[in-house]
C-alpha cells in the first residue's frame, strides 16, 4: 500500500538542485547525534593520550603534565562544525600550504601544580591515574550508548 505524499513532499524538479528523495528529518536528527558522538568520542581519545604522555613522562625532568577540560573542547569543536580549522590564505605561487594543526591542542592546559619536584616535573601519578580512569569509563559509556542507538536502529528496521 502506498503512502500519498502531501504538496509539501512533492519537489519542483526544476529547481537547480533538485532531489527525487525526499530528506527524512528522523535521518537527520539520527546523523546529528551520531556525529556528536563521534566528536564526543574523537574529544575523549584525544584526552586519553594526552593522559597517557603525562603517565608516561612521569620521570622526565621538567616534564609539565596537561589536561583537557571535555566541556570546553567539546564546546569548541561544536562551535567550529566538523572542528576544523581555518585554511590558510595563499596570496602568492610560491606559498605552500600550512600543516593543518590539530583543533583541540589549543585547549591543553598546565596541570596546577600541587606539590612540587625537585626536578621540576609536575606529574602527580594518582591524579593522572585517576583522571585516566574515569576517562576510560567515559568513553566506553559513549561507546555503549553508540552500540546501543544502533540497535535500536536496526530493530526498528526490521520491525518495519
Amino acid at each position: 500500500m502506498e503512502a500519498a505524499l502531501s504538496s509539501s513532499d512533492v519537489l519542483s524538479l526544476s529547481a537547480p538542485g533538485a532531489s527525487l528523495f525526499r530528506v527524512n528529518p528522523m535521518s537527520d536528527r539520527l546523523g546529528d547525534q551520531l556525529r556528536f558522538m563521534q566528536s564526543s568520542l574523537n574529544v575523549r581519545a584525544y584526552r586519553q593520550q594526552v593522559l597517557a604522555a603525562n603517565i608516561a613522562n612521569a620521570d622526565t625532568p621538567n616534564f609539565k603534565a596537561r589536561d583537557l577540560d571535555f566541556k570546553t573542547a567539546m564546546a569548541q569543536v561544536l562551535a567550529n562544525g566538523k572542528g576544523g580549522s581555518l585554511p590558510l590564505a595563499t596570496t602568492a605561487r610560491g606559498h605552500q600550504e600550512g600543516v593543518k594543526a590539530d583543533p583541540l591542542k589549543s585547549q591543553l592546559k598546565y596541570r596546577n601544580e600541587e606539590q612540587g619536584a625537585v626536578d621540576g616535573n609536575t606529574v602527580n601519578m594518582d591524579v593522572e591515574r585517576s583522571e585516566f580512569a574515569e576517562n576510560s569509563v567515559q568513553y566506553q559509556a559513549s561507546v555503549t550508548f553508540i552500540n546501543g542507538l544502533l540497535r535500536t536502529m536496526q530493530q526498528a528496521i526490521q520491525d518495519r
